[in-house]
């Protein structure tokens, strides 16, 4: 399973640095951005806001950035955190990074599907 470097909790313009440092950092070739689609699969206010934030990140890091459905990835980590007997507050606490997780998988996954011939 993929495991994500970190998430980013600082507000703007702070996380886009944060997010700079940790590129450069780490040596970074991609930055993934869950994509907040409605069940329906339509856009709505967080969709739109994600799609800024990763617009804004296009143009401040030198590597690509993505963003990716992140449809029912915080019900996929509860669970998966649930069944690991993480509860409480350290649930709670781990819920952002498990997701950011579900999040990453997904999308390499789903790169991974898109290559021909594997």
């Amino acid at each position: 399973m993929a495991v994500p470097l970190a998430t980013v909790q600082t507000g703007a313009p702070a996380d886009s640095r944060a997010i700079g440092e940790l590129v450069l950092e780490n040596d970074v070739v991609l930055v993934v951005v869950g994509h907040p689609l409605k069940l329906s699969g339509e856009r709505g206010t967080r969709a739109e806001m994600a799609e800024q934030f990763a617009a804004t990140l296009r143009e401040a890091l030198p590597v690509p950035v993505e963003l990716h459905d992140e449809r029912l990835s915080t019900v996929e980590a509860e669970r998966g955190l649930r069944e690991a007997g993480v509860r409480g507050v350290r649930r709670r606490r781990a819920v952002d990074r498990a997701s950011a997780t579900v999040i990453l998988q997904s999308y390499l996954d789903a790169a991974r599907a898109r290559r021909p011939g594997d």
